[in-house]
């Protein structure tokens, strides 16, 4: 579901970072409120906790693999702002600094997975859990529900914004320029793998981590209504802690090697080079119904898919030999930088809230 560089026309993009913006600035302006420095780790392990999840793939029909998203958990806990905020920070440094989505197309993944992902899931939590008590079963149902329907309204809006490309954007002879499938192949080849197994998985660790934290931190449920303001939190104030949090995103991360295990790649995520191999093409051909991929490979597609090269393209660091151990690797690098924006992104609000304390 990580639209690559060279998808979406320059217009596309510019049009979704915009949607993104507005998106970003209204979940700032939201969780500024309860944003102390305590608050900011929960944002984090969050973060973290979708980046991981999002490296465990599996396969879909038509030879090609898709992944769970982690956006409903974070939606349960910190809302949909800090959900926004958190799978928006993973995904910047997965394409940053792994190719995983590109950059020019970073506000439309940014839109899909962590603004309609995270608004859908929390709506579809907050109808189905109702009135019901924090620790009832029913709450689980709400997440393993919310997890499908988002995961899947992520995947619509972004086959939708692959299907319509070469219909507005193509030569005069209908040679498309970017994504090369339209609507009636897109929606189709997108939807079906994740009507099927990624919504189910997003289903299964949506309503798993419920389960999880209702027996064993049942104060992260209670979501972030229950959590002080800036202006009222004090030492006395307990906020949840996300330890228990860290320690199953460790566990992941020495289990990703488990996500390479399903060959082939996601749907809409060829490369040029894929396009242009005549072995690939097969493969790209059968994901998408048997329907004949564009022979040259779309201009636009081959000119902006050139504008950034990732350092550790794919999760496989060029030094490290193994692909298993690059993979956890890769997935410990992430991490460590989510940590860190935390540790700066701390500082920094503790020092500006220490200046508009002072009289």
């Amino acid at each position: 579901m990580h639209i690559p560089d060279g998808y979406l026309s320059p217009s596309t993009c510019v049009t979704l970072y915009g949607f993104a913006a507005c998106g970003w600035y209204s979940a700032l302006k939201r969780v500024r409120r309860r944003l102390s420095t305590r608050m900011i780790p929960l944002i984090s392990v969050f973060a973290a906790f979708s980046f991981v999840v999002m490296m465990f793939n599996v396969p879909l029909p038509g030879g090609t693999t898709g992944h769970a998203l982690g956006v409903t958990l974070a939606a349960i806990v910190l809302g949909p702002s800090g959900s926004i905020l958190a799978v928006s920070v993973a995904l910047a440094i997965q394409a940053l600094f792994f190719g995983d989505g590109g950059i020019t197309t970073l506000g439309a993944n940014c839109f899909n997975m962590a603004i309609v992902g995270s608004i859908v899931a929390y709506g579809v939590y907050r109808l189905i859990a109702g009135r019901s008590g924090v620790g009832a079963r029913r709450r689980a149902w709400a997440a393993a529900i919310a997890g499908y329907v988002s995961i899947n309204a992520a995947a619509l809006v972004a086959a939708f914004e692959f299907g319509i490309q070469p219909t507005l954007f193509h030569h005069a002879s209908g040679t498309p320029l970017y994504a090369p499938y339209p609507l009636h192949v897109a929606i189709p080849a997108m939807m079906i793998g994740h009507l099927t197994f990624a919504g189910l998985a997003e289903a299964v660790i949506s309503a798993g981590m419920v389960s999880y934290l209702q027996s064993s931190d049942i104060g992260l449920l209670r979501g972030i209504r229950a959590f002080p303001s800036v202006s009222t939190v004090s030492d006395a104030v307990e906020i949840p802690s996300p330890a228990r949090l860290w320690w199953i995103v460790g566990f992941l991360m020495l289990c990703t090697p488990l996500g390479i295990l399903a060959g082939g790649a996601a749907w809409g995520e060829w490369s040029s080079s894929d396009l242009a191999n005549p072995t690939a093409r097969a493969h790209i051909e059968a994901a998408a119904g048997n329907q004949a991929a564009p022979s040259p490979v779309p201009v636009g597609l081959q000119k902006l898919s050139a504008i950034w090269t990732a350092p550790f393209p794919g999760y496989a660091p060029r030094f490290v030999k193994s692909g298993t151990f690059g993979y956890v690797l890769s997935a410990m690098f992430g991490v460590g930088l989510i940590v860190l924006a935390t540790l700066i992104t701390t500082r920094i609000t503790k020092r500006a809230q220490q200046r508009e304390s002072r009289p």
